[in-house]
């Protein structure tokens, strides 16, 4: 049983965490392509380098730490939308990141792992909605939900570096994110179903 005490403690550290990337935030918004160091890093969240290595770990675990915090704010959002659309859990994660351009392109093209930055909360979410779809009979009984979503999550995450490589702008981001996802619901599409989901991909121009 954890004392009060021992709560406290926790309560400071996650505080201190949450300064430090905070902080970590904030020295990219303010010079894009600097180097990101450890006592840059400690000087702005006003405590010791060491404490930044402690609670957050090396550069690799801060870029982790970052894509981490997306996907907290991203399961936040969805849940006070009561996002039970596949539509409206991939509009709100390429929201999330063309909201906070400068952080999340570093992020991604920091980060060593970055192709499993959606593989938590937006791969969870369309495995939900995915799954409810096929319960109400909009998507064929003999489909692995869980693939669709996995295909979904693939094609969004190429979306993503060519957004972060800037090959394409936030609209043709979402635009190809909403394409990957129109073409499994099709491809998956229920008899009755069928030609409602064909309708985007019909009147859709190239992206």
């Amino acid at each position: 049983m954890q004392t009060a005490e021992g709560g406290l403690r926790e309560q400071h550290k996650a505080q201190r965490r949450a300064r430090i990337l905070d902080a970590t935030r904030e020295l990219l918004r303010d010079s894009p392509e600097s180097v990101l160091s450890t006592e840059r890093i400690a000087e702005r969240a006003e405590v010791a380098p060491a404490t930044v290595y402690n609670l957050i770990g090396p550069r690799e675990k801060i870029w982790e730490a970052l894509a981490a915090g997306f996907m907290d704010e991203l399961e936040r959002r969805l849940a006070l939308l009561g996002a039970g659309d596949p539509r409206e859990v991939v509009r709100s994660t390429v929201r999330l990141f063309v909201e906070d351009p400068v952080v999340s392109r570093r992020m991604v093209r920091e980060w060593a792992r970055s192709g499993l930055v959606l593989d938590r909360s937006p791969l969870t979410q369309l495995r939900r909605a995915m799954a409810e779809a096929q319960t109400q009979g909009i998507l064929r009984a003999d489909i692995r939900t869980d693939a669709l979503a996995a295909a979904v999550g693939t094609s969004c995450v190429g979306a993503l570096h060519q957004w972060v490589a800037a090959l394409i702008d936030d609209d043709r981001f979402l635009a190809r994110a909403l394409l990957a996802l129109d073409v499994v619901l099709a491809a998956a599409a229920a008899d009755p179903h069928r030609d409602r989901l064909l309708a985007p991909l019909r009147t859709r121009g190239t992206s």
